[in-house]
């Protein structure tokens, strides 16, 4: 067949893409003379002559068909030209799945519409409108659902869900698709969004060519009718129409009522599913707080709270404001738990700050923090009243009323000690450990006991509850969203607290010195709080070592306080405390000195050392350096401490007690030169030992040397002078009747022929206290000799006066006796004694020849030869002392 025309051209296409059944106009050249000579079309492969209409040349007007392509040309084919070709494409995209309800621009194939009940693709719930295949691409491979769960915990692949993971529906569904399909993905949701947000318009374009073909055909109608009259009669094309139409509405009707009856319940339904899906947080709300307040996740109510206030704190609908109070409700009750935990008794700081959050983030009513730093100081207080009851009636003999509650741990002496120490060690660099064995405990006085058993108590509490105090200060007890929302009131609040948080402390230290006043210085405990910090009824006081120990405790306790930063003028009481108890260890220890010195009498066993001395002055030595040792580290003044001695009349009172031990010693002194062993007794002298003002008549500016050495010196000079008195006056008493034995008459009486024996045995006596004197210290022999000699040459010297006259040979013998004496103890001579002599001598008539001088001589050489061995004593004397 011949061809008188050009091949068809296609050069344009409008739209260039879309789905089956839509509507393109085709444009170009030599498109056939007419509809007779267009025997051909395809679009993508796809016959659509069956839809054309040639309109010129230049334009034809189709729909495209489902094809198996996506992208295709379109061909025409004319009589008269042939099978032509196209300079463009057409795209081909796969249509919407649209249901029996649903508005369509296009004829929808009624074979192929989309069954939501049939849908079952897994990533769409079937109440949802929404496409299978959001991306508008072929999902190709399907990845295993478990390896999926591992990777993404708690998400999900359906889009509707608020845990949407991209990630995942990406990899499950198109794990091996290209990027270029993944762009055309992009694409494809880009269109349907824009398609959403232009809603009914955007369905007034799709499907723009109806609109203009149904115009067309109602203008077509009008025009006939026109033509044939507009009266209602009957018969005429109106009537038919009007009939027509009628039948059609009614037909519809009966054909689509129970379908639009369903689909209006349908849509109610699927509202309200829809609202339940929505907003199932709310409504499921109340059950999930109960379920989280039981299994203790305070955190997800108060966040899952926070974000109902946000959404339906102030909204107007009926069903949200009933749920919404619901919630309410059980946050309140949470409230309450929460205060009555926080509130409870022994808690851990932990644990406060924690519920002291929630509340805070809870907005509850109030100031919780300073609720429970109230409760907190009540059970402290209380704490330390038990403590106090339990060991009062453990002295009584009542263990059972000591309160459980101080259990705080089942050994409590070694654990107070290391506690105490420990603390103190981290601070200061101290040590303060015990030596004792297991038994030690039990042989520790209750109030000992007590006064450790209660620091440990609050060196346990009051750390948590200064903290708790500081973290309310700075905030750190409550959230960023809190302390942003109650900074300017909190700020306010801790201005005005201040006070009342040191009253607090206060309170606390004024308590502790009050119960350890109570049990150790009852004394300065005023009456009207005796029975509350008092009544431990015991008779005897505490000794100076259990004191001291106390003291040390105490110092501890005050360091392991000052490591807390607390200020010094709330620990200020026990500075206090620490200074009288110091006080009292003195004035203790040196009672309980002198109460040892007392019976020091009693254990003297007269046993002489290589120096002379019993073991009196020994063990005399051994208190005084015991009780000096003892009182050491209380004396010592710690940092911040002041001294014992600062008060004039501590100073009186250990100036006191000091000389009445000096005192005492010298009275046992006496007592033991003076009685025999078992005529001691110093059992008098128990009040001298616990009367300080024993002494008070001295004059204050007598020191404690001065009177103690005058004491000395007097109870020396006292038993030196009774022991002259004693030795010397034997020796004494016998001079006159050896001097005048066997009736001698210094008158009538025979030439000298030697020292009589009277003046030996004078010499033999004083010899024998010498022995006696050297055994005990020798140092003491001239001050005893010389005293007897003193004596004898005095008593000598008066006999010598009392003769009324000598005969020559009377005075001769009286001269060489008196001689021999004088040279004998030449070496212990006094002033006084050589007086004596000298006086004893000047008695005496003068020797006048040479001969009684010459026989004087020879006399006293064979006196002093026939006594050279007694005589040794004095010689070695007269050497040492030389030497000397």
């Amino acid at each position: 067949m011949s061809r008188s025309r050009q091949p068809p051209l296609v050069t344009g296409i409008s739209p260039n893409e879309g789905i089956p059944w839509t509507k393109v106009t085709i444009r170009g050249e030599n498109l056939g003379t007419g509809p007779i000579d267009l025997i051909g079309l395809t679009i993508c492969g796809h016959n659509c002559l069956l839809t054309a209409e040639w309109r010129s040349a230049s334009k034809i007007v189709c729909r495209v068909g489902q094809a198996k392509n996506d992208k295709g040309d379109i061909i025409v084919t004319t009589k008269s030209g042939g099978k032509g070709t196209s300079t463009v494409s057409f795209k081909l995209l796969k249509p919407e799945k649209i249901g029996l309800l649903d508005q369509s621009a296009v004829w929808v194939d009624e074979m192929n519409y989309y069954d939501m009940r049939t849908d079952r693709n897994k990533g769409i719930p079937p109440l949802s409108l929404r496409p299978a295949n959001p991306l508008g691409i072929e999902i190709e491979s399907k990845f295993p659902q478990k390896d999926l769960e591992t990777l993404f915990p708690g998400m999900s692949a359906d889009f509707t869900s608020e845990n949407f993971s991209a990630a995942w529906y990406l990899i499950e569904n198109h794990s091996t698709t290209s990027f270029e399909q993944l762009k055309m993905a992009v694409t494809n949701l880009k269109r349907q969004a824009n398609k959403k947000n232009e809603g009914s318009l955007a369905y007034v374009k799709g499907g723009l060519s109806t609109f203009f073909e149904a115009q067309d055909a109602l203008s077509a109608i009008h025009q006939k009718l026109e033509a044939d009259g507009t009266e209602k009669v009957e018969g005429s094309m109106t009537q038919k129409l009007e009939n027509v139409l009628n039948r059609a509405s009614t037909t519809a009707d009966t054909l689509f009522q129970e379908v639009l009856g369903r689909k209006d319940k349908a849509d109610s339904t699927r509202n309200a599913l829809n609202v339940l899906q929505r907003f199932k947080f709310l409504f499921n709300l109340p059950l999930n707080i109960e379920r989280n307040i039981q299994k203790g996740d305070y955190d997800v109510v108060i966040n899952d709270y926070e974000k109902a206030k946000s959404l339906f704190g102030k909204t107007e609908v009926q069903v949200f404001k009933k749920y919404y109070a619901e919630v309410e409700t059980r946050i309140e009750a949470l409230r309450e738990l929460l205060l009555a935990k926080l509130l409870e008794t022994p808690s851990t700081l932990h644990d406060q700050k924690r519920y002291i959050r929630y509340l805070s983030d809870l907005h509850a009513l109030g100031d919780p923090a300073w609720q429970c730093i109230g409760a907190q100081h009540r059970w402290i207080l209380q704490l330390m009243h038990s403590c106090k009851e339990g060991y009062v009636q453990d002295l009584k003999g009542t263990p059972g009323l000591h309160s459980p509650m101080l259990d705080l741990d089942n050994d409590t002496r070694p654990l107070v000690l290391g506690h105490l120490s420990q603390t103190a060690s981290l601070k200061r660099g101290s040590s303060f450990q015990s030596g004792r064995d297991d038994t030690w405990r039990y042989k520790t006085p209750h109030r000992v006991a007590f006064v450790e058993k209660l620091t440990k108590l609050v060196l346990s509490q009051l750390p948590n509850f200064w903290k708790l105090w500081i973290s309310y200060v700075n905030g750190s007890l409550f959230s960023e969203t809190a302390e942003k929302s109650g900074q300017i009131e909190r700020s306010k609040n801790v201005r005005q607290r201040q006070n009342d948080f040191k009253k607090m402390i206060q309170e606390v230290m004024q308590c502790l010195v009050k119960l350890i006043r109570g049990a150790l210085l009852p004394l300065s405990i005023p009456e009207c709080g005796v029975r509350q910090y008092g009544g431990w009824e015991v008779k005897s006081e505490l000794s100076g070592q259990w004191l001291a120990h106390v003291i040390q405790t105490i110092r501890l306790t005050y360091e392991s306080l000052t490591a807390l930063e607390i200020p010094n003028d709330m620990l200020q009481t026990i500075q206090d405390l620490i200074l009288d108890l110091r006080v009292r260890c003195v004035m203790v220890t040196l009672q309980h000195t002198a109460e040892e010195i007392k019976r020091l009498a009693e254990k003297e066993d007269w046993i002489i050392d290589n120096e002379g001395l019993t073991s009196l002055p020994c063990q005399f030595e051994q208190c005084i350096v015991h009780s000096l040792q003892s009182l050491k580290g209380v004396l010592e003044c710690k940092p911040g401490e002041a001294s014992v001695f600062q008060q004039p009349k501590t100073q009186e009172e250990v100036c006191q007690l000091s000389i009445n031990i000096m005192q005492i010693f010298i009275y046992c002194l006496e007592q033991l030169s003076t009685k025999p062993d078992a005529d001691v007794d110093t059992t008098h002298l128990a009040v001298d030992v616990s009367s300080p003002d024993l002494f008070g008549s001295i004059h204050e500016d007598f020191s404690l040397t001065s009177v103690s050495m005058a004491s000395l010196k007097e109870l020396d000079q006292r038993l030196f002078e009774n022991y002259i008195e004693l030795k010397a006056d034997p020796i004494v008493g016998s001079l006159e009747p050896g001097i005048y034995a066997g009736y001698f008459d210094w008158k009538d009486c025979l030439p000298p022929t030697g020292v009589r024996n009277y003046l030996k045995e004078a010499l033999v006596n004083i010899i024998a206290v010498h022995a006696e004197v050297f055994t005990i210290s020798k140092e003491l022999v001239p001050r005893v000799l010389s005293k007897v000699v003193e004596a004898v040459s005095e008593e000598l010297s008066r006999l010598m006066q009392c003769v009324s006259s000598f005969s020559k040979n009377g005075a001769l013998q009286a001269r060489l006796e008196i001689c021999a004496l004088r040279d004998t103890v030449a070496v212990h001579l006094t002033p006084e004694s050589k007086s004596s002599f000298k006086q004893a001598l000047e008695a005496l008539p003068q020797l006048s020849s040479g001969a009684d001088k010459k026989l004087l001589e020879e006399l006293l050489n064979k006196f002093k030869s026939s006594m050279h061995l007694q005589l040794t004593c004095f010689q070695a004397a007269s050497s040492t002392m030389m030497k000397t």
